[in-house]
This record gives C-alpha cells, structure tokens and sequence, in this order.
C-alpha cells in the first residue's frame, strides 16, 4: 500500500511541475481544465483497474491498457519536467548571485520564459503522441522484412528456400480480430516453402488461444508448419493452484498447437527433403539467459542429426545463440529466435538508425546477425505484452531465402 501511495504522490509531482510549464506556455484556462481532467482520470482509471487485482497474476487487458494511458501522460510529464527543472537551475543561480553580487543585494529569481516552456510542450507531444499511436495503430502495423541468406554448402536442391518465421503471438493481449485476420492472410501471401513460430504463443494460459484457433489454423506452407515453446508458454508467470493445473495447462497449450496445425518440436529434428537432399530442422524448448526458463537441450534436440548437415535452429531466446550455440562442437547456419519484442519501442531507419532500450539487454536484439560464419535472426515479435502497443519496432514477419552462395 505504501508504495502506491508514493507512486501516486511522484506522479502528481511530475504532473504538477507539467501544469507549471502549461501556465507559462498559454493563459488559456480552457488548456489548463484539459490537463487536469486527463490527468486524474488517467490517474484514477490506472489506481482503479490495478485495485480490482489480477487473475492468478495475469495481467488484464484493462489493466495493459491503463498502463499506456499512464506511460503516455508520465513521458509527456517527464519532457517538461526535464526542460523546467534545468531553467529553474538556472533561475536559482541567478537568484544568488543577485543576492551576493547583484546591485540591490537582494534574492531574486527571473521569471520562467514563455519560448522554452513552449519549446518543452512542443517536444513532450512527441512522446506523447508516439505512445497513443501505438496503441491504436502501431500495435498492428505488420510488417513483411525479407532477406537473404547466401550458404557455401547449402544443398543444390534448396537454392532459393523459403522460409517465413513468426515470434511472440501473445494471443491474450489481442483485441480486434480483423487485424489479426489480416495478419494471417499476410503470412500466407508470402507463399513460403515453410513456416516457423519460434515461440510464446500465449502470455500466460493455454485457454488465451482458444478463441484464435480457428483464425491460426488458416496458415498455410508447402512443406508443413514447425514451432517450439517461449518462456511464456509453460505457464510459470500465473499463481496456479496446483502444480497438476500448471501442468495440464502446459499439456492444453501442445494439444492447440496441434489444433493449428503446428508439429511442435520439444528438444527434437525434422528433416525437410528436396529430391535426395535435406535439411535439418531443430527445435529446442526455452533456454535463457539470467533467471529465464532453462530447458533447452542442444544435444538431444541434434540427437538424430549428423555435423555435416545444412542446420536450421529454433531458439526462442536470443540469449541461447550467444552463450551456447555459438560455442556448440556443431555448426548451425541458421538459427531463429524472438523474445525481446524490441521492447516494442524504438526507433529504426534503414541505413541510418536502429536503436531500443532492448539493446541494454540483449547483444542480438532484432534483426540478423553473423558471427563465426553463423547467423541468427532475432523476430521483433506478431504480437505484444504489457504496453498494449508498438512504437518504432513494429509487428513483424520475417521471409528468409536460402541461397547457394556461388563458387568464384
């Protein structure tokens, strides 16, 4: 209880110090009342929805929601926060050196300029603006990244391969269904010889894809639908009862994967066939850095596979690829993975900028990445948790393209 109520008392502090910069830009009180109502009713909803508890530890929509609300009006708080505490700074130094230096010796502090408070306002919108837009937009702003991938010892009969991965469904935060509709018929488009979800197909419970199944069952690959297992989808972020319910959960959630239509891989390998050449497929369960799911086993996932095999690796955590794969006695020419969403903000111009706070975690944070003549692809992520949207690093489906590299 105490740390709400000291929760509650910074942001209104943070608000108040907004309301001051507000005064300073414009008299127009009508400005003023819109502020304040937002606040508290941003304010309120949050304390409310987050008073009514969660489920068994999960997060509702309502509160998801209520937390972007909040994080919207706390980013615009804290732009002007930033702006007026360095005038007042300012302002302060000013009134000293007018007390001990100043010609009438006494304490006074200048008045907080109009332009900067303005300046402050115009920049806080920014943020502001962002976090709204991807709630409403962004959240579902899929988009289709293509590469390709050139191998010295692909198989001839794979030149030209494609795969498309899809990460991080998150099925319970989902809210319109016409989107994820859309999504889907998307994949599809791309017309793939292969489809591979690498993980977290729900957020916490099996029974959060039911209503989605028959929307998933829709995807289609020549060569069939493969998945593994997310740290999120073994159930370990849920209060259960039991640990029989935790287990029959984790049981429900293989049997829709099934329902989809997916070959669920748990530490196994498929072969893919072209003629009298192959590939292997390999899927481990969750493996993580720190205190994430360890259940990944490399070796007995690679059990049936031979070293000078073409790999294709399925990890959900990114994590896994560094610290483990990279230094395995067998070489993986690809491997999948997902997880970090990209923190779901950030801010990506190709050629130009690819930054998010996800990088401050994770070396291989989004996009491919070569080391070691290996590469990984890290899937920003279909879906979304927690913030109930995407700003910058959007909904992602990656086609890949297998290539045989030409001997010169």
């Amino acid at each position: 209880m105490l740390r709400w109520v000291f929760f509650v008392l910074i942001f209104l502090a943070f608000s108040f110090y907004a309301f001051q910069g507000l005064k300073t830009a414009t008299r127009a009180s009508w400005v003023h009342y819109i502020y304040i109502g937002i606040t508290i009713a941003v304010l309120a909803n949050f304390v409310y929805q987050f008073s009514l508890g969660s489920t068994g530890g999960v997060l509702s929509i309502g509160m998801s929601y209520a937390f972007g609300f909040l994080l919207a009006v706390l980013s615009f708080n804290i732009i002007i926060l930033i702006f007026l505490v360095s005038e007042d700074s300012f302002r302060l130094i000013s009134g000293v050196y007018n007390k001990f230096f100043g010609e009438s010796q006494e304490f006074f502090m200048p008045t907080r300029r109009r332009f900067l408070s303005l300046i402050a306002l115009g920049l806080a919108a920014l943020p502001f603006g962002a976090v709204l837009y991807g709630m409403v937009k962004g959240k579902y702003n899929f988009k289709v990244l293509k590469y390709e991938l050139a191998f010295d010892d692909l198989p001839a009969a794979f030149d030209g391969y494609q795969i498309t991965q899809i990460s991080d469904i998150h099925s319970g935060s989902f809210d319109d269904r016409a989107k994820i509709e859309y999504a889907v018929n998307l994949i599809n488009e791309q017309k793939s010889d292969v489809l591979l979800f690498t993980g977290d197909l729900v957020n916490n419970r099996a029974d959060e894809m039911v209503p989605w199944i028959d929307v998933f069952d829709k995807l289609e690959a020549k060569d069939g639908k493969f998945s593994i297992l997310g740290n999120h989808d073994y159930g370990d972020y849920v209060q259960w009862e039991t640990e029989a319910l935790k287990s029959q959960n984790l049981e429900d959630l293989k049997q829709i994967q099934k329902d989809i239509g997916f070959d669920l891989l748990l530490n196994e390998s498929r072969f893919l066939q072209r003629g009298t050449d192959k590939i292997a497929l390999v899927g481990v369960e969750n493996w993580g850095k720190g205190g994430f799911k360890k259940a990944g086993d490399l070796k007995l996932a690679s059990a049936d596979v031979a070293s000078e095999d073409f790999k294709v690796l399925m990890s959900h955590d990114p994590s896994h690829w560094e610290q483990k794969v990279l230094k395995d006695d067998y070489h993986y020419h690809l491997t999948l993975s997902g997880h970090t969403h990209g923190m779901q903000f950030g801010i990506e111009i190709p050629g130009w900028v690819k930054w998010s706070p996800a990088k401050w975690r994770y070396k291989h944070w989004a996009g491919i990445y070569k080391e070691m003549g290996q590469y990984i692809n890290v899937n920003r992520g279909f879906g979304f948790l927690g913030y109930p949207g995407r700003v910058g690093i959007w909904p992602e489906i990656t086609v890949i393209t297998l290539k045989k590299k030409e001997l010169t």
